[in-house]
């Protein structure tokens, strides 16, 4: 049974789907809130949190305010969940169900449906799974009358997509496209530079120096909700496969294209490409951005330019698409960003890695930070062959150099994790309290309905900012514990290499957590590039220097020479 927590949190969870459109104002955000608060009120429950999922599906569990109070309620900081009814919870009866019968009980958390009538403190409900089968069988429902009103539409030449970059919905009739000037200005020179014979790195640079924001960051000003990257810190950063998205849509010669893809089923958001011949075109439906001459035309350059890309690689011996053992392990050890794997398509073509955020690039970082693959494996190798050395003719020194380093670098990182997250606890728990009495104030009858959800969105948002802190702390700590019991493991993988000295990306991942890549220093015969190999559960280790501790020297052009040196 529940038991009251004045200092636990009252979670009322909403969600709206764009299914939920035709049920009206009944199922909207504030509608839910409205009725939520006032069964909160009805029953003296404080401490109020929102979660709020709008837009998204009950089919499906992973939307991130719903994974939130989850979160919340794994570490014991909920004492009940509001709901409207069952169906705003989920619409997946086998999933809903585990939630209702088995999660919450067992974590001591009080459910209540409001509309469905169901409290968990009056004890089982027969009826509940029922309802929960219903919903289900809703959702299916609804699924199978979309899918069949889109088909219906989309074969009658109504776009099913929303409109591309270039295009906005018109205000007398959502089903016509029409041109937003400034965005379709930017497409039209793109077209333009792309026919021009500009690449299309070129053009995202282009577009990033003269502070063009990227159709996600056009979107977003416009509060339009659309896919792409939102964390991304420069707006104006174009990437160049956006590029070649834009130069690909047909839709701007005046074309609708629809049935590109379809969803497996109603439960899954993965979507499976359909073959360009099976598409429904519908052609001049609205307004042309560009011209269908040269839509062809540099259609037909975008073919050639990719032909004879391949046919270059091919003819050197370059596989295209290919990764390197060691993507995904490099960094800056400047800037912290990843480096990228690439082959230079020289005479002689070579395989490096380079600083994925370097200026030169559209990036940041002052310098590449190259370092070809060939000196990466003969560094590498020499190191695993010192610590095999120490491993078999010493292994007693060596566990003793591993426990020492991970027991130092474990108790510093640890210390400083507790901190941050005693400071993240206490903070959370003082806007908790903050939170608390801005509540009673609203029940008290000193601040409205309206100023209470008002003021308290800015509480909810920096809980949700601290709740992510503590969370990341906490892995974080909890994966620095994990060091200590890694030692047996790193031995043994130490072993594997010894048995074949072959590095495989398998290995490499099993010994190796990061390596951090310096700029090259020095000028002349006495130029050095330093880089720090970070072994997993264990970190940097200072490998005692004999004579067999080689150096590689790299001709990396005529008359110039580096020497690659460990930490």
């Amino acid at each position: 049974m529940y038991n009251k927590q004045s200092d636990r949190i009252t979670a009322l969870y909403c969600r709206l789907s764009r299914d939920d459109g035709s049920e009206g104002e009944s199922n909207s955000i504030a509608n839910q809130k409205k009725i939520l608060l006032q069964k909160a009120k009805e029953l003296c429950l404080v401490n109020i949190k929102y979660y709020i999922d709008d837009g998204y599906t009950g089919t499906n569990f992973h939307r991130p305010m719903f994974q939130e109070m989850i979160a919340d309620i794994d570490n014991k900081l909920v004492s009940a969940v509001i709901v409207k009814d069952l169906s705003r919870l989920g619409r997946d009866y086998i999933q809903t169900g585990y939630y209702v019968e088995s999660y919450f009980p067992d974590m001591n958390v009080r459910l209540i449906a409001v509309n469905d009538g169901f409290d968990s403190d009056d004890g089982e409900n027969d009826i509940i799974p029922f309802k929960n089968v219903l919903n289900d069988m809703y959702a299916k429902d609804i699924s199978k009358k979309v899918k069949s009103a889109k088909r219906v539409h989309g074969n009658a030449g109504e776009p099913l997509s929303p409109p591309p970059y270039g295009y906005i919905k018109s205000d007398e009739d959502t089903k016509k496209w029409i041109i937003e000037p400034e965005a379709a200005e930017i497409v039209r020179n793109i077209y333009k530079m792309y026919n021009e014979g500009k690449g299309h790195e070129t053009i995202a640079r282009f577009l990033q120096d003269n502070k063009i924001p990227t159709p996600t960051a056009y979107w977003q000003s416009r509060g339009e909700k659309r896919g792409g990257t939102k964390a991304q810190s420069d707006s104006c950063r174009w990437n160049k496969n956006t590029v070649m998205k834009i130069l690909q849509q047909q839709e701007y010669c005046g074309d609708v294209i629809n049935f590109k893809s379809y969803k497996v089923n109603y439960k899954s958001k993965k979507r499976v490409d359909i073959p360009q011949e099976n598409w429904k075109v519908f052609n001049d439906v609205h307004e042309p951005i560009i011209d269908r001459d040269l839509f062809e035309q540099v259609q037909k350059q975008i073919g050639i330019n990719k032909k004879r890309k391949n046919i270059k690689r091919k003819s050197e011996g370059i596989k295209t698409n290919e990764r390197n053992i060691f993507s995904d392990l490099l960094y800056c050890a400047d800037c912290g960003n990843k480096m990228w794997y690439k082959v230079k398509l020289n005479k002689n073509p070579q395989e490096i890695f380079s600083c994925s955020n370097y200026k030169g690039n559209r990036g940041t970082c002052p310098t590449t930070h190259q370092i070809r693959v060939e000196a990466l494996e003969f560094i590498v190798k020499n190191e695993l062959r010192q610590l095999s050395a120490l491993l078999k003719y010493d292994e007693r020194r060596f566990a003793e150099i591993l426990c020492k380093k991970a027991d130092k670098e474990i108790e510093s990182e640890k210390r400083r994790l507790q901190s941050d997250l005693n400071k993240a606890k206490y903070r959370y728990n003082e806007v908790l309290k903050f939170y608390t009495n801005l509540y009673e104030d609203n029940v008290n009858g000193k601040i409205s309905d309206e100023m209470f959800i008002t003021m308290s969105q800015k509480y909810e948002d920096e809980q949700r900012e601290l709740k992510e802190k503590i969370k990341e702390s906490e892995k974080t700590l909890a994966q620095s514990e994990e060091k200590k019991n890694g030692i047996d493991q790193f031995i043994n993988a130490i072993r594997e290499f010894m048995k074949i000295e072959t590095l495989s990306a398998p290995l490499l991942k099993a010994l190796i957590d990061r390596i951090e890549v310096f700029h090259v220093e020095g000028k002349g015969k006495n130029k050095t590039q330093r880089i720090v190999i970070h072994y997993r559960f264990i970190g940097h280790i200072d490998i005692p220097y004999d004579e067999s501790h080689e150096s590689y020297t790299d001709s990396v052009r005529q008359g110039v020479d580096v020497k690659y040196i460990s930490a």
